[in-house]
């Protein structure tokens, strides 16, 4: 009994553990910040402090015409549309793929040439076809990640035990019905991971296409701060980022659990 209850009592201060970690993680970082910005000037290491003062003013008065609420809107908005239409396109193309050898070989070539070409050297061509405008940020969001979301989606569907697909066809089920009850479910996992993986890319497209070509957003934020020498600006601008893409790889993660139940 007495084993049992100090087995109990072991995982309950593991569990305690690992949810304050995330905490002392933030709170170490802050820390070595407020160090780091002692040994250097407010121009180059501002502290946190400074930084929070930046934040206040950013909120109550804007920067440079736009409210800090319209470039956070902005850019999700641009992400939003530029990563949704990639997986829109990239899953049904990635299971096509992997079901018939001849859209496979149709398209494989192509994407493999695609796929090694860094998304930023498009941003010209995309200037000069679609302008500064909404049009050439979404498509650059979905040139960057498609190819990922299709990849996963391929790899997803193909490594369907086979064993899976031969009981669903003794059992009597038609194509379709072995594609929505088999080979999607088995896929799900791979296509969050390619989702994953895409959010990132397309965050990295999103900031590069507003430091070129946008008059609002997080990116078009940072690029301007930094020609002002606002380096508390630059700051806010890079943690508002990351936090960003944090909550977005959070709610792909809660989506992923609510739909593959079975592996939780």
């Amino acid at each position: 009994m007495a084993t049992e209850f100090t087995g109990e009592r072991i995982s309950h201060v593991r569990q305690t553990v690992l949810r304050l970690t995330p905490f002392a993680v933030v709170i170490l970082l802050l820390v070595a910040w407020s160090v780091a910005s002692k040994f250097s000037t407010p121009m180059a290491i501002p502290s946190p402090w400074i930084v929070f003062q930046a934040l206040n003013r950013l909120l109550s008065m804007g920067y440079a015409g736009q409210t800090f609420g319209s470039d956070i809107i902005q850019s999700i908005t641009r992400i939003g549309t530029g990563f949704l239409a990639a997986v829109v396109v990239g899953v049904p193309i990635g299971v096509l793929m992997a079901k018939s050898d001849f859209i496979f070989r149709a398209i494989d070539p192509i994407l493999q040439f695609v796929r090694p070409i860094p998304p930023l050297a498009y941003i010209p061509l995309l200037v000069v076809w679609f302008g500064i405008g909404e049009s050439s940020k979404d498509i650059l969001i979905a040139l960057g990640t498609v190819p990922i979301i299709i990849i996963n989606s391929m790899a997803g569907v193909r490594s369907t035990p086979i064993e899976r697909i031969r009981v669903a066809q003794c059992l009597g089920a038609t194509p379709m019905q072995q594609f929505w009850f088999v080979l999607l479910p088995s896929a799900l996992q791979m296509i969050f991971t390619g989702m994953r993986v895409g959010i990132g890319v397309a965050w990295t497209c999103l900031v590069a296409s507003e430091m070129i070509a946008a008059s609002a957003g997080l990116g078009w934020l940072i690029q301007d701060a930094g020609q002002e020498l606002q380096t508390p600006i630059i700051f806010i601008g890079i943690v508002t980022i990351g936090l960003l893409g944090y909550s977005m790889e959070l709610i792909i993660r809660g989506a992923e659990r609510l739909l593959i139940h079975w592996q939780n």
